[in-house]
């Protein structure tokens, strides 16, 4: 009888071991579905970023999410709204991953330069050829738009990350921040641009890995080499 009365005790696992109510919840929301609009974000931005935008219509994207186009429709009236909303999706994405990379880069400048620059490489490698000529041949005057968006991140973070690494020694004091930033965003306008990209045959992960490798090269202090 005592054996028996064991065996139901080690059947049924400590309170202190049982997920909380609170615990389920969380599990419960994680298993739930996107909403629709989420899923026409996700399924564009995967298509649009790999295949270009061009050679994917709005009907082959409902087909493959599996709703209707009345549907999807109630979203995205067309697919400038949709590209515009996978544009903003992507840009939220982008500084969020970027200010939790320099957030404490002032404690610790080598770790967050490194989290920043994984950041980048992280943020810019779902950005394939075939996206960079559609928004060439098809949306300059949104790319203009995006340009001012990329310049506002650089300005934010790399700023904060260049006067965090200036103060502990890192970067070099003889060029003020304000100049680095200019000299950074020139660069990248120059070089990380649909048409260039394309005459260098370059990815933008591979072009903008290219522009912060020779900038940091000469923002780099000596003390900073050594370590």
């Amino acid at each position: 009888m005592a054996a028996r009365k064991q065996g139901k005790t080690a059947a049924r696992a400590p309170a202190r071991l049982r997920p909380r109510a609170k615990d389920r919840a969380v599990r419960s929301d994680a298993l739930r579905p996107l909403p629709v609009r989420d899923r026409i974000l996700a399924g564009a931005r995967r298509h649009f970023f790999s295949l270009g935008f061009r050679s994917v219509t709005m009907d082959d994207l409902a087909a493959e999410l599996g709703m209707s186009k009345k549907t999807f429709y109630q979203h995205f009236a067309n697919k400038n709204a949709l590209l515009e909303a996978v544009l903003e999706e992507k840009f939220r994405a982008v500084d969020a991953d970027l200010e939790a990379a320099v957030a404490d880069s002032g404690k610790n400048f080598s770790a967050a330069l490194q989290r920043l620059l994984l950041a980048v490489q992280r943020q810019t490698q779902e950005l394939q050829p075939a996206f960079v000529r559609d928004m060439q041949r098809s949306a300059p005057e949104l790319f203009h738009r995006v340009q001012g968006r990329r310049r506002a991140i650089i300005q934010r973070h790399f700023g904060r990350l260049l006067s965090a690494g200036q103060k502990a020694g890192f970067i070099r004091r003889d060029i003020p921040v304000k100049v680095a930033i200019e000299i950074l965003l020139g660069t990248t306008e120059a070089i990380v641009n649909p048409a260039k990209v394309l005459e260098l045959q370059l990815t933008p992960q591979k072009a903008f890995a290219n522009v912060i490798a020779v900038f940091l090269e000469g923002m780099i202090s000596r003390n900073g080499k050594r370590a």
